[in-house]
């Protein structure tokens, strides 16, 4: 039986090393139905699977659209889809295969991957996973601003390594309707006016935003964790994209 709800459901998927838990004060702030917003743990990130390093993105896909099953999500009840970072790769998958299930992407300092990416192309075949690096390596990647010493530790403590295959296989995009889902970018680590500029330069890294037919962005100075460093000014962003109408 197909659920009815005024409020449609809110999948929020987090980026490499981390699972559901990465959400949990996101979800404190969040004011809506939390039997309708779910936090997702995607295969390969959860620390009790003894097959995770041999994860795929085509096995993370499959859960999401689980999940989407779970949650009654359908054509007539789209669902809004929250992607932090390295959740990019099997979102942007879900959105090439089944566009009309989706309300709204919302991507949280990070935005849609083009046909052809691979994560890492140059990884070894023999590298099984790669685990959470430390963070003095971790800050030249990515902005570690607003995190605290104790949420520092949690991250290093909970997050699980992320498998290799998700890191090594290439996806193929086909279908142009993907670009027709109503997308908002939540811009933390870069700027939007930046960001912007770089995807109409054709940075490959923000291409594809050139070609989103429905376009929200929302500034959120703080570093790339904002779950952590802003959970409540991310939940109230969120929420504020929850309610644009479709």
């Amino acid at each position: 039986m197909t659920t009815t709800t005024t409020h449609p459901a809110i999948i929020l998927i987090a980026g490499h090393w981390l699972g559901a838990w990465a959400w949990d004060d996101v979800l404190e702030h969040l004011e809506t139905d939390h039997s309708r917003a779910l936090a997702m743990t995607l295969p390969g990130l959860d620390g009790d699977d003894p097959e995770r390093a041999a994860r795929t993105l085509d096995d993370q896909v499959g859960a999401i659209l689980d999940v989407f099953a779970h949650l009654s999500v359908s054509e007539d009840q789209p669902a809004i889809i929250v992607a932090h970072s390295g959740a990019n790769f099997p979102v942007s998958i879900v959105l090439d295969r089944h566009p009309e299930l989706v309300h709204r992407v919302v991507w949280v300092d990070s935005g849609p991957v083009a046909t052809g990416s691979v994560f890492a192309p140059d990884l070894p075949e023999e590298v099984k996973e790669v685990p959470l690096p430390p963070l003095d390596v971790l800050a030249q990647r990515a902005s570690l601003d607003g995190l605290s010493a104790e949420v520092l530790e949690r991250f290093q403590t909970r997050a699980v390594p992320e498998p290799g295959p998700v890191l090594r296989q290439r996806i193929e995009l086909t279908n142009d309707a993907r670009h027709e889902v109503r997308t908002t970018l939540v811009c933390c680590s870069i700027p939007s006016a930046q960001m912007l500029e770089l995807a109409r330069a054709g940075h490959a890294m923000f291409a594809e935003v050139v070609k989103i037919e429905h376009l929200d962005v929302i500034d959120l100075p703080t570093g790339h964790w904002p779950m952590w460093s802003r959970p409540r000014d991310l939940a109230t962003a969120i929420q504020s994209a929850a309610t644009l109408p479709r």
